[in-house]
């Protein structure tokens, strides 16, 4: 599935790199941090667009439409962008957010090997769909005979500070809810991306049963895996111009502050939702110099490919 083109500096159950004792830890709480690199004193935004890119067909596009479409490079790329909405408004702080979900299926796939069982660009109905359900749809293969269920939600934030951290987590609220994952269980299998993705017929019928509108929602919690990727501004990254022990050192010590900060606000507002414990959440931070100049690329680069 390719190489995961971006150092990672933590990747542990949150328990074992947390300094906090206040909180009793919870060890299906994970921690993700990652950075991309520098060249010539300066962040690598081109080396960011290009893994945007790289991963903007499994997103935006099913599988047929992908497979249909091998050995034609610069027509998936048109396809995918003609997929996209890019609906959020001006002044919106989630503005990105569909940036920020392709990052989330590029990470998937690099990093947790992930299938991408459904392209949620690709099947969300209407512009206000983006409001609605996970961000990211993904089956993992374990072993032989075993499988997960992720259902991510991705953010693009100028700030993770306190305030902000509170409106993601109302948004997992919303995606484990027993509706919620009903839907979300009802889009996998009435898409035929499964049938082509999981050729073992055992695992993908076992898959099926489980996502059966017949089974109780409490049977998935444990294998339900939520990752929550928030891309983010940060001044340290600004103020960086290679990638030193100091500047490592600074982000780890930033992203466990903010995942104590986080785990420890969603504990206390969704702690008592039936079956919680059994979930394993990933909090996926990756810092970026400045929002606003990897957006606009990002729209410059939508535009430029919807027109080829």
């Amino acid at each position: 599935m390719g190489t995961l083109l971006f150092e990672v500096l933590v990747d542990n159950t949150f328990a074992n790199v947390s300094d906090d004792t206040s909180t009793p830890p919870v060890a299906n709480n994970k921690l993700l941090s990652l950075i991309n690199d520098f060249e010539d004193g300066n962040w690598r935004y081109t080396k960011f667009q290009r893994f945007i890119w790289d991963n903007i067909a499994e997103t935006s596009l099913s599988y047929k439409e992908r497979e249909s479409l091998v050995g034609e490079p610069q027509t998936t790329l048109a396809t995918a962008a003609r997929s996209l909405r890019l609906t959020d408004k001006q002044d919106d702080i989630s503005k990105g957010s569909e940036l920020a979900e392709i990052v989330l299926y590029g990470l998937m796939k690099h990093h947790y090997k992930a299938l991408p069982v459904v392209p949620k660009i690709f099947y969300k109905q209407n512009p206000q769909d983006n409001a609605k359900g996970a961000d990211s749809v993904h089956i993992v293969i374990e072993g032989d005979n075993d499988f997960s269920i992720w259902f991510g939600e991705a953010k693009f934030y100028n700030s993770i500070e306190d305030a902000r951290l509170d409106k993601v987590i109302d948004s997992v609220g919303n995606s484990i809810q027993t509706d919620k994952l009903r839907k979300e269980n009802s889009i996998i299998t009435n898409v035929s991306d499964i049938d082509y993705l999981i050729t073992n017929e055992q695992i993908r019928n076992n898959i099926k049963k489980l996502l059966s509108q017949n089974e109780s929602m409490d049977t998935l919690k444990s294998k339900l895996h939520i990752p929550i990727l928030l891309l983010h501004e940060c001044t340290k990254t600004q103020n960086a111009i290679c990638l030193s022990p100091e500047y490592k050192n600074e982000i780890v010590a930033y992203h466990k502050n903010r995942a104590e900060s986080y785990f420890k606000k969603q504990t206390n507002k969704l702690g008592h939702t039936y079956g919680y414990s059994e979930i394993t959440f990933h909090l996926i931070l990756f810092p970026v110099p400045c929002k606003k100049t990897i957006v606009d690329k990002f729209i410059a680069n939508v535009e430029y490919h919807k027109n080829q």
